[in-house]
């Protein structure tokens, strides 16, 4: 152990410069960093709610609600097919908030079941279906397709609330699913946290519908295929417009591929783009059209309904209403990034405001700080020379933290500080043992290189040993835990691999160093 290979020697000091390069960075201000070329590393520690402050979001999509609409499309097309078989039916009912979600009819001629199970099974294969003597069906999703349209529905969720997110500008977000139908989002920073909130929680579907003409609502009855819809608009009287509504979507906001915040006539408008297919969509439907009035819908609110005055054959457009200038630069924010396929509301919210940041900052400082205070006097007055050394390893120990945490975009939290605190008991915890161990060497009549040596070599195992249980333990606490709790572990983990580093590479190489250089005839520990 005493003996160190020359390629170990700049292994090491490779090392720690590259900790030393990578964690230079988090002395500098972000002005500064990006005046740097592209090749000096740019990554800072990235700060979390609790030591920047910012917003907390728990959201909770409404599953039941989409699945509610795809039985509600799975009941539209089987009664359309069931009456082109000329197969009588009734009863028909739809269980979309039930353990079992699905729907149920009755066959007014039980003699036709085998026929209307063949036209569902040509609907759709995502179904269980069961049958009675008495001609009722019963239609389920199965457990995997259930299972995997939930996970689809998520996924998406998660992929859209990230590009809304995104384009507001906020740094370092994290938007991640926990548990079945929940998304927590953790937005360090945030500087209007309401205007953030409806981003959020903003469905943005949008479809481009016709207007039926000749139809009030309130006045006249609403016939079948049309929907009396709510409006920005109103009357001179100040009171909301509402328009009857065809439910046939011409064209959807799934064929846009952009939206801007623009001007027309000193309006603050969006302007949109379709794709190839949305625009052949919107050139048919407005060349077929023109004088009618088309009404734009957002999230079931008519935005505006205005006369078709020319065929739109750019496959592009404008929306117009009553916007302010933020308004349409959070609209065309959620027609980019897209629909979300659920509705999402908030179950839980928080705030950490800039005073409560403060004092935990200044918290976990000073318990660092005499943490580190106090380690670094006990090794000198306990262990000497060996001490400063080992306290020496310790300053390279939090370097490369710094450098880990940094290089690998973990956030470090307020536990988070309270792992580096802990690591630094535990970094000099190995020391102690190999110089202990060096003592009793020491003790036993053997000379210098011989107790350092037989030191280093007894003790190695059960550094190993503690160190590993305990890198268990924390790997274990990332795996199951959550939040605050995986901070902790992540801090902990990569304190306890630069810990065994430094007291086994780092602290053994200024060792031997020292020997070799002073060759002293008794060891001051």
């Amino acid at each position: 152990m005493v003996h160190i290979p020359r390629w170990q020697v700049f292994a090491v000091l490779a090392v720690l410069l590259a900790g030393l390069v990578f964690a230079s960075p988090n002395l500098f201000g972000q002005k500064t960093i990006e005046g740097l070329p592209g090749w000096v590393p740019h990554k800072q520690i990235n700060l979390g709610l609790d030591l920047r402050g910012g917003s907390y979001l728990l959201l909770e999509a409404d599953i039941e609600g989409v699945l509610e609409e795809h039985l509600d499309n799975m009941i539209d097309s089987l009664r359309r097919d069931l009456r082109q078989a000329k197969i009588g039916y009734g009863d028909v009912q739809l269980r979309a908030r039930s353990e079992t979600p699905g729907l149920s009819l009755k066959l007014s001629d039980p003699a036709n079941m085998d026929q209307a199970r063949e036209i569902i099974r040509t609907l759709s294969l995502d179904y269980s279906v069961d049958s009675s003597d008495d001609g009722t069906i019963r239609l389920a999703f199965t457990e995997v397709t259930l299972r995997a349209r939930i996970n689809s529905i998520m996924d998406q969720t998660v992929e859209i609330l990230g590009r809304r997110v995104d384009d507001t500008g906020v740094r370092e977000p994290t938007i991640q699913r926990q548990g079945e139908r929940r998304v927590l989002i953790q937005l360090p920073g945030l500087d209007d946290p309401e205007r953030i909130k409806d981003l959020l929680v903003e469905t943005a579907r949008l479809t481009f519908r016709f207007v039926a003409e000749g139809i009030v609502p309130g006045a006249d009855p609403i016939p079948p295929g049309v929907e009396a819809l709510p409006s920005r608009d109103t009357d001179l009287a100040d009171n909301p417009i509402s328009y009857a509504v065809r439910k046939r979507i011409m064209v959807s906001g799934e064929n846009l591929v952009d939206a801007q915040p623009t001007f027309q006539d000193n309006q603050p408008v969006v302007s949109f783009r379709f794709d190839s297919v949305g625009g052949k969509r919107f050139a048919r439907a407005t060349q077929d059209n023109v004088g009618k009035p088309f009404a734009i819908v957002l999230d079931g609110q008519v935005i505006s309904a205005p006369v078709i005055r020319e065929p739109i054959l750019g496959g592009s457009g404008i929306i117009s209403g009553r916007f302010t200038t933020q308004e349409t630069q959070d609209l065309a924010l959620l027609l980019r990034a897209g629909a979300l396929p659920a509705s999402l509301k908030i179950l839980e919210e928080r705030s950490v405001g800039p005073g409560l940041v403060a004092d935990s900052v200044r918290a976990g400082q000073i318990a660092a700080v005499l943490g580190m205070v106090f380690v670094v006097a006990f090794m000198v007055l306990s262990y000497g020379t060996f001490g400063a050394i080992a306290d020496v390893a310790l300053i390279a120990n939090l370097i490369l933290i710094v450098a880990a945490l940094s290089g690998l975009q973990a956030t470090l939290t307020l536990p988070g500080i309270a792992g580096i605190v802990l690591t630094i008991g535990m970094a000099v915890d190995a020391n102690v043992l190999i110089f202990e161990r060096i003592r009793e060497e020491i003790h036993f009549g053997r000379g210098p290189v011989t107790a350092i040596d037989v030191g280093y070599r007894r003790a190695l195992t059960t550094i190993m040993d503690s160190n590993l249980t305990t890198l268990i333990a924390a790997v274990l606490l990332f795996a199951f835990g959550s939040g605050p709790v995986k901070g902790f572990a992540v801090t902990l983990s990569i304190g306890i691999i630069t810990s065994m580093f430094t007291a086994i590479m780092v602290t053994r190489l200024m060792v031997v160093t020292w020997l070799r250089r002073l060759r002293p005839q008794a060891l001051p520990i």
